[in-house]
């Protein structure tokens, strides 16, 4: 995942090359999607079958890249997820803004029952 969303480019802008002060998020969220969002925000963020945004934490970044500490499960329950395409990053577990966003390595059709699982270092946000 390596686009970033007008949101952080403002953030990060901002705290390189400004003397503003800048609010570094202190938490983040994975959000999943059945339609592409931008780097505004859009797409269509999965609703449905118990979905709810899950807490993911950064190690050190390397190279450009960061990568998940911990594992992340989504589990459909009472509801198919449909067919996953993308993900996101939020400073929120609803509403709040998209910080990054790309496509999965391969798109994922979620059935009631099933998980999506990211093991940890599997779910990477790159600067490139």
């Amino acid at each position: 995942m390596s686009a970033i969303a007008d949101h952080a480019e403002n953030l990060l802008l901002d705290w390189l090359l400004t003397t503003d002060s800048v609010t570094r998020p202190t938490n983040w969220y994975i959000a999943l999607y059945t339609a592409a969002p931008n780097d505004a925000g859009g797409g269509t963020e999965v609703s449905t079958g118990g979905y709810a945004r899950q807490a993911i934490t950064f190690g050190s970044a390397s190279s450009g890249t960061a990568s998940n500490t911990n594992q992340i499960d989504f589990t459909a329950s009472g509801a198919a997820y449909g067919t996953v395409t993308h993900a996101g990053v939020f400073d929120a577990v609803s509403s709040g803004n998209l910080l990054f966003h790309g496509a999965l390595a391969a798109s994922k059709t979620i059935d009631d029952g099933d998980t999506l699982q990211f093991s940890v270092g599997n779910f990477q946000v790159s600067l490139d």
